[in-house]
């Protein structure tokens, strides 16, 4: 992925990793497009950075994907970079009776369905581009996982694993297919993640991820700061170690 001279839309881009990516690739001279639920958050973001554009888009909304495809191809037609960002993280207890359901279908239909919807929807605009990107953002808990959050992990698994079918599948066509997989970052994504010393500082971690796409540092189309590989290879360096670590025992 070139750093500079695309249309990107971003998912999720009002708040977080998000947020921070759509204002480095704004500062590098891409056109970025913003959506997520609350119109707060995106007016905010795009008025700081003049030119950017913003629609809400409620990625667990089938519809709506659709009718915002359609819509973002029309107003967009350059649009050759599209990161699937948008996700939430919600703490669960499977010991609890009864067992809350709706955390795993919001989870499962935002985290999972919500950019698989949306890349389906763009795919064909995308491969009748010169060069074009999807990008999903998973986690390094796609391979290890945080055990109080058992369907935001299964989701990251989950769309790791799809991600490698796409890039697999549009080998010979000018789509490239990347994953983001981050540690544990300074965001509001979960409470306490913000204040958490052991998060990583949100602009570290942008930096670093800016840094690797401008160099082409993404084997097996994979883009990992140095803080998540610790958990992307923890099945060949210490799984059992990694998992305490994270988890604790009993």
């Amino acid at each position: 992925m070139n750093i500079t001279g695309n249309t990107v839309l971003i998912t999720g881009g009002g708040t977080g990793i998000g947020r921070a990516l759509a204002e480095a690739l704004h500062d590098r001279g891409n056109q970025v497009i913003i959506t997520g639920r609350r119109e707060g958050p995106l007016r905010e973001v795009a008025a700081a950075r003049p030119g950017m554009a913003w629609a809400t888009l409620d990625v667990a909304d089938p519809q709506a994907i659709k009718d915002f495809a359609a819509q973002v191809v029309r107003d967009h037609p350059g649009l050759n970079v599209v990161i699937n960002n948008a996700g939430i993280m919600l703490v669960e207890d499977l010991k609890a009776e009864p067992f809350d359901m709706d955390v795993v279908d919001a989870t499962i239909t935002t985290n999972l369905f919500g950019p698989i919807r949306l890349t389906a929807a763009l795919l064909p605009h995308l491969r009748a581009q010169p060069s074009s990107t999807v990008m999903t953002v998973t986690s390094g808990l796609a391979f290890i996982p945080l055990t109080i959050t058992p369907t935001y992990n299964a989701t990251k698994a989950a769309i790791h694993s799809w991600t490698e079918s796409l890039r697999h599948q549009m080998q010979g066509t000018s789509v490239e297919v990347l994953e983001l997989a981050p540690p544990a970052v300074a965001t509001d994504l979960m409470p306490g993640h913000a204040q958490n010393p052991n998060s990583m500082p949100l602009a570290d971690y942008t930096q670093e991820v800016i840094g690797l796409i401008e160099r082409g540092d993404t084997p097996r189309g994979e883009i990992l700061v140095e803080r998540v590989k610790p958990l992307r290879f923890a099945e060949v360096q210490g799984y059992p170690a990694m998992f305490e670590r994270l988890n604790g025992t009993h």
